[in-house]
């Protein structure tokens, strides 16, 4: 107790703290690397990364903390090693790569690492991706974006990456199909094969990856229809298969998507929504909807305006027809709309102009009509990024040159000349007169008075001519 009220105690304390943590840095400082795990990570850098000579740094022990390597992490393991756990390559500050780099097979020979990074390494040379075939369980994180020279399959035993959790193979040139064996990776929870030249079908066994929060298969030329397996990847919050030649409809498992914020079906060969199409409204987390340039040649769905949330909605280029549903003012979270080309009609529900929050409004080339229902704060607001041009039944309420010169094909509609006075004035001549201007009145009152006078003329005429 008389320790504790000691005013030397907090320097006691201070003082074990700094020998435990020179005990610490000095323990950690006598773990050394494998050698076989630095012999492999020697061959790895020396075959990669041109930055520097490899092995003349062989003195060193790259992983130690006072002369750490760039782009590799290192844990120490219970047999009083250093184990790498992680290499990045092409980023900077990491390791830059050759030209003629390939992939190495030698780096499933480290037997700890649990994250694989390549980003625009493999550029000239054509390589494959090599995947061992046996178990290799440490492995946590695959990625390789923007390698050109990266062809071929997925590999088939991909399913030896048994614990790998993201796997991220986007904007390379791999080809085939998505192989089947990829629903064995039952931990994956990201999975972005985006951007490649993967043929085929979507395989209906991926629905088996239920830990999977992130799937997007856009950019690649995937066919036939959306799984309706993918209804049971509960988990997804990112649903991305734009970009694709996918037919068929929105399969109504997808319903079961609770968790869903953005969900991608653009440019495909899609021509439904989910019968009954109800089923979208327990999408209340989705914000956003992006489903442009589908062949759909349906009215648009009202339901669609339920799904509070929404903050981007983009149903451009599909064919759709009759009224913009009056349900779409209800999504007051909504930032932007694209409805343009498609054969929409009607007038432009005015509760649109009320939407506070939206900064997009794309309603061009459609059949819409009627006076546009925006008022000036809202115009103003929008400015370049409100488009309504394209739709010849469309006119503002007023005769501001301002309208005129803000918005493209889209005139005043004082200004425009009505078609049924035009017929008044053909076929009812009499009923125009009686609503002339006074100039006009006088003119005919003048005509009148010359013609009584003419006919006056004529009878004095024709009696002097009798007698």
């Amino acid at each position: 107790m008389l320790l504790l009220l000691s005013p030397s105690f907090p320097k006691l304390i201070i003082l074990h703290l700094l020998l435990f943590s020179l005990n610490f840095i000095s323990s950690i400082s006598a773990i050394t690397m494998d050698n076989f795990e630095k012999e492999a990570l020697l061959s790895i850098m020396d075959s990669m990364s041109p930055d520097r000579h490899w092995r003349s740094y062989s003195n060193e022990d790259p992983c130690n903390p006072s002369s750490s390597w760039p782009g590799l992490e290192c844990k120490p393991g219970l047999d009083n090693h250093f184990h790498v756990t992680k290499l990045v390559f092409g980023t900077h500050p990491n390791p830059t790569c050759r030209s003629s780099a390939t992939f190495p097979s030698q780096i499933f020979t480290l037997p700890f690492l649990q994250s694989i990074h390549f980003l625009n390494c493999f550029k000239t040379k054509k390589t494959t991706l090599f995947l061992p075939h046996s178990n290799f369980s440490s492995l946590q994180q695959l990625s390789l974006r923007a390698n050109p020279a990266l062809i071929g399959p997925i590999p088939p035993h991909i399913f030896s990456l048994e614990s790998l959790q993201i796997l991220t193979l986007s904007q390379n040139n791999l080809q085939g199909e998505i192989p089947e064996a990829i629903s064995a990776l039952s931990s994956l929870i990201h999975l972005d094969l985006s951007y490649n030249a993967l043929t085929g079908k979507i395989p209906v066994q991926m629905g088996k990856l239920s830990s999977l929060v992130d799937l997007d298969l856009s950019y690649n030329s995937l066919i036939g229809p959306i799984p309706t397996s993918i209804g049971e990847m509960v988990m997804l919050q990112k649903l991305d298969l734009s970009s694709n030649s996918l037919t068929g409809s929105i399969p109504l498992s997808f319903k079961n998507l609770k968790l869903l914020i953005f969900l991608a079906l653009s440019d495909n060969r899609l021509s439904g929504y989910p019968r009954p199409p109800n089923g979208l409204t327990n999408l209340q987390s989705l914000q956003y909807l992006f489903m442009d340039g589908n062949p759909m040649f349906v009215p648009l769905p009202p339901e669609l305006g339920r799904l509070r949330r929404l903050q981007e909605l983009k149903l451009a280029n599909s064919g759709y027809s009759g009224r913009i549903p009056g349900s779409f003012t209800w999504l007051k979270n909504l930032t932007a709309l694209s409805l343009e080309n498609n054969h929409l009609s009607g007038e432009i529900p005015s509760g649109l102009g009320g939407l506070s929050r939206i900064y997009h409004l794309n309603l061009s080339r459609n059949l819409l009509d009627g006076v546009v229902p925006f008022n000036a704060e809202f115009l103003s607001r929008l400015g370049r990024n409100l488009d309504l041009s394209g739709n010849s039944g469309l006119c503002f309420n007023g005769s501001s040159n301002v309208f005129r010169e803000s918005f493209d094909g889209v005139g005043v509609c004082e200004s425009r000349p009505s078609s049924s006075s035009s017929t008044s004035n053909v076929f009812q001549p009499l009923e125009s007169s009686s609503v002339a201007s006074p100039s006009s009145r006088y003119h005919s009152t003048q005509i009148l008075h010359w013609v009584l006078g003419f006919l006056s003329f004529s009878a004095i005429y024709l009696c002097i001519c009798l007698i």
